[in-house]
């Protein structure tokens, strides 16, 4: 009774404590995150193996199967391992016990990925490692469209430009963009013309790789100046890989555009995205780690047409939606950025 007894001593001070707690509260509630998932700690790794020109059964045998034996000696708690081989790729899930360090279990799986590399078919590369999260929801689409610029400069401008400039934002996560086409530059072999000088693709393999170098070339001190030296070891263009030279066949010099034919193109398209009927690309954006899906929605958002100032003529459309959830309602947003056309290939 000693504290009631109290509060009618000093009315004042529990009146003024009161309204703290509830002025408090208030401020608390309407700073508190919300998200439609709370942070689902899943002890889940992911392995993602990528070798083009693997079938399914030859990924199996010749390197899934050996990662899978490799991580079950070295890698400590785990509960089970899934696999599914695909044609030039594989994916490797690895569940852990509970309570298991995460972090610990992915250093681990890196590890001992990166040891087994020389006992791999030649040429295969570090697998992607991913922490698996229950609560990475896709919180915004981004799609790109543009009447004058094509799908390859849609994707070029998605994965290069605004990919790098939403990766800052806290808590999201920018997978890469679907939709559009990849740029590759791509030689395009002509078989009649190979035969009749004499040569296979192998050669012209080797003129490309022994003649496109990046080489460290120093400086050069003359007198009382230093010179930046600089070796012309790869073409400036992709036009002047059609004038290297390849071999010399009966006293000829047979250069690759005799046999072949050098373009700035893409590998052959596997997704399609569609915007207002035309072609365009897709940039999702995910919400990842402990970061509230409110907060990283209004930090990702848009910029508005205001805040990208025009430098040429050429302009892209995006279109912005989300889904209904209870830090974000239902919405759609359109902007217009006006970004310089690619740069000439190179």
């Amino acid at each position: 009774m000693w504290i009631v007894r109290l509060a009618l001593r000093r009315p004042y001070t529990f009146t003024v404590m009161a309204l703290l707690i509830v002025i408090l509260g208030v401020v608390s509630v309407m700073r508190m995150a919300k998200d439609i998932f709370p942070s689902i700690d899943i002890p889940v790794v992911t392995v993602l193996w990528v070798y083009g020109g693997l079938t399914p059964d030859e990924m199996e045998k010749r390197i899934i199967t050996i990662s899978e034996r490799a991580m079950t000696t070295t890698v400590n708690d785990i509960e089970h391992m899934e696999s599914q081989a695909l044609s030039g790729s594989g994916v490797i899930k690895v569940f852990f016990q509970p309570h298991t360090s995460v972090d610990a279990a992915v250093a681990q799986i890196t590890a001992i990925n990166q040891t087994i590399l020389r006992v791999l078919p030649v040429g295969a590369t570090p697998p992607l490692v991913i922490r698996f999260s229950a609560s990475n929801v896709p919180i915004l689409q981004l799609g790109l469209g543009s009447k004058t610029l094509s799908e390859q400069s849609l994707y070029d401008i998605g994965l290069n430009f605004l990919r790098v400039q939403l990766a800052t934002v806290q808590g999201a996560s920018v997978p890469l963009p679907t939709g559009g086409k990849v740029r590759q530059i791509q030689i395009d072999l002509d078989p009649q013309a190979l035969q009749a000088k004499g040569l296979t693709p192998s050669d012209v393999t080797n003129a490309i790789n022994l003649q496109n170098l990046t080489l460290p070339s120093g400086t050069a001190k003359i007198g009382d100046r230093e010179y930046n030296v600089i070796l012309n070891s790869s073409p400036d263009l992709v036009a002047g890989l059609n004038d290297l030279p390849i071999k010399v066949v009966n006293g000829t010099t047979v250069f690759i555009r005799d046999v072949a034919q050098v373009r700035d193109g893409n590998p052959p398209q596997t997704n399609i995205v569609r915007q207002n009927g035309a072609r365009g690309a897709l940039l999702p954006i995910l919400k990842s780690g402990n970061a509230s899906r409110s907060t990283s929605f209004r930090a990702s958002a848009p910029p508005s047409p205001a805040s990208s100032p025009p430098s040429r003529p050429n302009s892209i459309c995006g279109r912005c939606s989300t889904s209904r959830s209870l830090s974000a309602p239902r919405s759609t947003a359109s902007f217009t950025r006006r970004s310089s056309p690619p740069r000439s290939p190179r």
